[in-house]
């Protein structure tokens, strides 16, 4: 039969496969719209295994709230020009959008998740070989609290989300911390939930560089105890200077509007 322009067009809506790619599937497909779409994600499909040792540097981060429940996500591909268009940022949030409905515990388990009949990862798949870039779900993670707030930075490349012990904390309040984990990047909440093996190694560094210095051995420890907690006040959040007021701590300033961070995660892509 022959193949309408009408036709190629209803399908690459469908798929959002190229116009060529439409045509040759109908053609193949008799005009059988069903038959034409399994034949595109098949080939989308060879075209993905085959860049699936392809590098992918670029993508989107985007992050969002559902009340109690926040989550933040990296879809990557190869190129910025991808990571730019509509249909993969549109992609990336419709995974946002089912992470937050769903309310996955793992990266693996919002991949397997089935979105309008097909898994999260066979939709990235269909993506990927539609645009023949290699794409993979990078991060992804998640807080809950009894509110949370989230922040994307400009361009995509960057998103933070922030957990709350109470129910209502103001909008900029919730917000400013949100932007100073994209800001400062903090390693911990506070000196408490830092890392043991972190700890360990900042005293390390603290005594090396003391014993270098020449300071007496008996003097060591309390020395690098001293650059460790110089290392809190840098790197946990609630006790880091608020960058919109360097004369105040991020606890002093919640604590002047009735707000208790409990939990945060922030990514960037390529974050190691």
């Amino acid at each position: 039969m022959a193949v309408t322009m009408a036709d190629i067009s209803k399908l690459r809506t469908m798929t959002g496969a190229g116009m060529m790619d439409c045509k040759n599937a109908l053609t193949e497909s008799n005009g059988d719209f069903d038959k034409a779409i399994e034949i595109i994600r098949k080939k989308g499909q060879a075209v993905a295994a085959k860049r699936s040792d392809r590098e992918a540097s670029e993508g989107c981060v985007l992050a969002g709230n559902n009340g109690n429940f926040a989550a933040v996500l990296a879809l990557k591909c190869e190129t910025d020009f991808v990571a730019k268009n509509a249909d993969f940022i549109a992609l990336t949030q419709s995974i946002l959008d089912e992470a937050l409905a769903k309310q996955p515990a793992s990266k693996e388990e919002l991949l397997a998740m089935a979105k309008d009949g097909r898994t999260v990862a066979e939709l990235i798949t269909d993506r990927s070989g539609i645009t023949g870039e290699k794409m993979e779900l990078d991060r992804y993670d998640f807080v809950k609290g009894e509110s949370t707030i989230f922040y994307i930075h400009p361009g995509n490349k960057l998103a933070t989300i922030v957990a709350f012990a109470e129910t209502s904390v103001e909008y900029q309040v919730a917000r400013d911390v949100a932007m100073q984990v994209a800001a400062m990047n903090p390693v911990s909440l506070d000196r408490n939930s830092v890392p043991v093996e972190i700890v360990e190694k900042e005293l390390e560094i603290g005594r090396d560089k003391a014993r270098q210095e020449g300071k007496p051995e008996a003097m060591l420890d309390k020395i690098a105890q001293g650059r460790l907690n110089k290392f809190y006040q840098e790197f946990t959040l609630v006790e880091q200077e608020f960058i919109k007021d360097n004369k105040m701590t991020i606890a002093q300033y919640v604590k002047q509007h009735n707000a208790t961070p409990i939990a945060f995660k922030r990514i960037t892509l390529n974050q190691e």
